[in-house]
C-alpha cells in the first residue's frame, strides 16, 4: 500500500467533513444505548469506532447518492439472481468484533450467516461484519481515514472490499491475508470467486 496515498488526498474538496464526539471517559455508551440514540436521532447519520467515538456525517451531495443508489442497484440485482446471500445499502449498521458500529455504502452477507441470527439482533444493528463492502468515497471523506476503516473490515471478517474513489476514477481492492491492489481507471470490476458473477459497471459510477 505504498502508493495508495497520493496528491488525491490533499485535494481541497468542498463540504463539511464528518464531525467527531469523543465521549469516553465521561460517557461510555452500550450497543444497546447507541441503538436507541441513534434511532430518536435517524436524522443524523452516525457511526461509532472502536474506541467508542460517535462520527456524525453530513448527508451526501447529489453525485455521491446518485453513484450510491446505482452501486446499491448493481449489486442487488445480481444477489437477487445469485440468492446465497443479502444486500444492505448504506444506512444499515453493523456491530463488528472490535465493537465499532459501521455502515459501508454497501454490503452482501452470506444467507448462511444471516441464518444464524434471531429475529431481534436482525432488527438491531447487525452483530456481524460483512463478507464484501463497499466504500464510495465522496468530496468531503479522506482518502487515508477510508483506508484505515477498509482495513478495519478486513480485520474484523471481510473477505473482499472495494473503496472506490471516484473523483480520481481509482479502486483499491482489498482481500483477506493479500496485499491491497490499486486500480486505475478501470471500466468495471468484479469476476470474484466470493461473488460469482458479480461484475460492477464502473462506466455508471464515475
Amino acid at each position: 500500500m505504498s502508493n495508495a496515498l497520493r496528491d488525491s488526498d490533499s485535494i481541497p474538496y468542498l463540504g463539511h467533513p464528518p464531525m467527531i464526539v469523543h465521549l469516553r471517559p465521561v460517557l461510555d455508551l452500550t450497543d444497546e444505548q447507541f441503538f436507541d440514540f441513534s434511532q430518536i436521532n435517524r436524522d443524523l447519520r452516525m457511526e461509532r469506532t472502536a474506541q467508542g467515538e460517535l462520527i456524525i456525517m453530513p448527508p451526501t451531495g447529489g453525485e455521491t447518492g446518485r453513484r450510491s443508489a446505482e452501486l446499491t442497484i448493481q449489486l442487488g440485482l445480481w444477489a437477487k439472481r445469485d440468492g446465497t446471500g443479502s444486500t444492505f445499502d448504506s444506512s444499515t449498521g453493523f456491530r463488528l468484533p472490535n465493537g465499532a458500529v459501521r455502515s459501508p455504502d454497501a454490503s452482501w452477507i452470506r444467507n448462511s450467516r444471516l441464518d444464524s441470527l434471531s429475529p431481534e439482533e436482525k432488527k438491531k444493528f447487525i452483530p456481524l461484519c460483512p463478507d464484501f463492502v463497499v466504500e464510495l468515497r465522496s468530496a468531503t471523506d479522506s482518502l487515508k481515514v477510508l483506508q484505515e476503516k477498509m482495513q478495519e473490515y478486513v480485520e474484523n471478517g471481510t473477505e473482499l472490499g472495494w473503496l472506490i474513489d471516484a473523483e480520481q476514477r481509482r479502486v483499491y481492492v482489498y482481500r483477506a491475508h493479500l496485499p491491497v491492489e490499486e486500480i486505475s481507471e478501470p471500466a468495471s470490476l468484479g469476476r470474484d470467486p466470493l461473488l460469482p458473477g458479480f461484475v460492477l459497471d464502473l462506466n455508471e459510477i464515475w
